[in-house]
């Protein structure tokens, strides 16, 4: 009981336990998707292993999406680490660079012997060395303005889609020659060359949609997640498609926007007018 004596509170007072020292929730989460996406994308191996291809497709594609979720999450909570960076590029290349070359090699390459596993491994190695250098790029302060909006060479995540157009249209069309290792060879050697190349592609991050453009994009959205749903082979060529028509955009984008900087650089100050 407690014991009342002059002077002394009416209520007695409430002894709060100290805090324990760690993270908060809200810092781990971002960290947990990462974590999440990187299960995914060896869960896509296993299922690939037991020629399960429609799961390893959708393994690989949930992986892509986590990945795109964990670092906006990680901006709005404030969740930003080094910790999490790094952990962030580790799975980005098991996800998308070892897991996409092993499926295509259980799936045609390996009937080239030892030429299909050093395809593979070419994809593999050309992923890693992409994601190192845009590890050494992350906060360069001395990029040109006209620059920010851009990734130089494909990025992993895309990469992974692209290289997967051959087994996707092979489930939906005709899966004897997109299964060929010839082509599926070409494919996995071109993203690779892609993914180390200096070509600017967009980067689609810091796109701003006017707000009469939000409901209908609201609208697309919504469609391709019932097309991904309903006829997911298709709605995955369509957007692999799509991605690789938006290079050439990109690259003349890019090029139009560099030559505007230099012309403005290049320019004479006005003459001031002298009265």
């Amino acid at each position: 009981m407690f014991q009342n004596h002059p002077g002394a509170s009416r209520h007695p007072r409430m002894i709060r336990p100290p805090k324990i020292p760690g993270l908060s929730i809200n810092k781990l989460i971002p960290n947990i998707l990462t974590m999440l996406a990187l299960c995914s994308g060896l869960t896509a191996i296993r299922f690939g292993l037991h020629d399960q291809w429609d799961k390893a497709v959708i393994s690989i594609v949930v992986a892509a999406i986590l990945d795109g979720l964990d670092g906006r999450v990680a901006r709005l909570l404030q969740g930003t680490s080094k910790f999490g960076a790094e952990l962030d590029s580790l799975s980005d290349f098991v996800c998308f660079g070892v897991a996409p070359a092993l499926l295509l090699y259980f799936w045609s390459l390996q009937s080239l012997g030892g030429l299909g596993w050093a395809i593979t491994l070419l994809y593999a190695a050309c992923c890693a060395l992409r994601l190192a250098r845009f590890n050494t790029m992350l906060g360069q302060a001395d990029l040109p303005a006209y620059a920010y909006n851009f990734f130089t060479g494909v990025p992993a995540p895309a990469a992974a889609g692209v290289v997967l157009l051959p087994m996707a249209a092979g489930r939906e069309f005709a899966e004897f020659f997109f299964s060929s290792p010839l082509i599926v060879g070409l494919f996995l050697v071109g993203v690779s060359f892609l993914m180390v190349s200096t070509l600017p592609t967009y980067s689609f991050k810091k796109v701003r949609i006017p707000n009469a453009w939000v409901l209908p994009v609201l609208v697309i959205a919504g469609v391709l997640a019932g097309l991904l749903v309903t006829e997911p082979w298709l709605t995955l060529t369509g957007l692999g498609l799509a991605y690789l028509g938006t290079i050439p955009l990109a690259v003349r984008s890019f090029a139009r926007l560099k030559a505007q900087a230099e012309q403005t650089a290049e320019a004479p100050p006005e003459s001031e007018s002298v009265a």
